[in-house]
């Protein structure tokens, strides 16, 4: 006798290993991408701040924080791809 109640066996338990593999490999892209996204557009206004003074200031702020907003809504969309694959809600 089973000491553990286990629903995830036979199909389900395949379905859930395919699920939720393709969903920590897709998130996991779509975390990388983001991330990458994120840090080259603050690096952009980073520079443009820097190389051109208070005059290009608001400019490469501005590309800042949509590399940020960027990478921040990659992130969730990531985070929620894995939960998928986890069959969470």
């Amino acid at each position: 006798m089973p000491l553990e109640n286990n629903n995830d066996q036979g199909v389900t338990g395949a379905a859930k290993f395919v699920t939720s593999t393709l969903g920590n490999a897709v998130g996991g892209v779509g975390r990388t991408v983001g991330n990458v996204t994120g840090a080259a557009g603050r690096g952009i206004g980073d520079t443009i701040t820097s190389s051109t003074g208070s005059a290009g200031r608001p400019v490469g702020d501005a590309i800042s924080s949509v590399g940020t907003g960027i990478e921040g809504g990659a992130n969730s969309v990531a985070k929620g791809v894995e939960n998928a694959g986890k069959w969470k809600s």
